[in-house]
């Protein structure tokens, strides 16, 4: 194949500035790589008086994206503020999972090591974005260079547990939601316990002494549920090939998944999430 060689060119060198570059991913949030992602806010301003560039929503799970945007090589100013937005809308909407985005030109080895150590704490997302052109075209070309952070939530530490009154309350659909898929999957365990946590169901085989939750489920809008699970690394293809075999919608990071459901979902997913669970089994064993 008679493939060009291609040139990297700066945004500002075209005439561009970052507005501009704001507007590209405003008006094509896809474009970052991250899913099939929706705008929600330009510009937006910030209770400490900065704005933050963009906020951007996945649609499936609700988890909203902070995006600091930036020309030119990374700097400390900017990764300051994408944690600091990062924070503030975290605290604006708790309930949500929320994802701190740097997208800048250059990403230096020495701010990308800084962005790296702090992944492990903060969900960070670093991505690198340039102009590139060939043969009198030019086009803009997003990579995501750094997402190491993966939200653990299998129950790791001690949390307070509250009582199925306290969810009832929050949101019975959910309380059904996890007593359904508790009894269709049941029969892959020696049985299933739920554990009522302030922001979670979490479902674990019965007489674990540890809390090793298999299962994870929140609240959403009407009465929906977000369920959430991992697997082995190298079980992670065969449970995406499964949901899309179902025509199941889900978000997958590394290896972890999340998809929308309610009672409904569950009976007719059964096998599915039967077929899901032996393998969750088998990845804690």
């Amino acid at each position: 194949m008679d493939i060009p060689i291609a040139e990297t060119r700066s945004i500002r060198e075209c005439g561009l500035n970052e507005y501009w570059l704001q507007d590209q991913i405003y008006d094509n949030p896809a474009c970052l790589g991250l899913g099939d992602l929706e705008a929600v806010a330009k510009e937006r301003v910030q209770g400490s008086g900065g704005r933050l560039d963009l906020l951007l929503k996945n649609p499936e799970d609700d988890s909203m994206y902070e995006v600091e945007v930036m020309l030119g090589e990374t700097d400390e100013s900017h990764i300051i503020r994408t944690i600091e937005y990062w924070d503030n809308e975290k605290r604006r909407w708790p309930q949500r999972q929320h994802y701190a985005v740097l997208v800048a030109e250059c990403v230096t080895k020495r701010f990308f090591n800084v962005i790296q150590l702090l992944s492990q704490s903060i969900p960070i997302i670093a991505i690198q974005v340039n102009v590139v052109a060939s043969e009198g075209r030019m086009c803009l070309h997003f990579s995501k260079i750094l997402d190491t952070y993966e939200e653990v939530e299998d129950g790791a530490g001690i949390e307070r547990v509250y009582d199925e009154a306290y969810w009832l309350k929050r949101s019975a659909p959910t309380v059904g939601t996890a007593k359904a898929l508790a009894k269709a999957i049941e029969g892959c365990y020696r049985g299933i316990t739920l554990k009522y946590l302030q922001q979670y169901i979490a479902l674990s085989e019965a007489g674990e002494n540890s809390f090793r939750n298999h299962f994870w489920m929140r609240k959403r809008k009407g009465e929906k549920s977000l369920l959430g699970f991992q697997v082995a690394d190298d079980r992670a293809e065969e449970v995406g090939t499964l949901l899309d075999d179902a025509d199941i919608s889900f978000t997958r990071k590394q290896r972890q998944f999340r998809f929308i459901l309610d009672e409904d979902f569950v009976s007719t997913h059964a096998d599915t999430l039967r077929a899901i669970a032996m393998m969750v089994k088998g990845s804690r064993e």
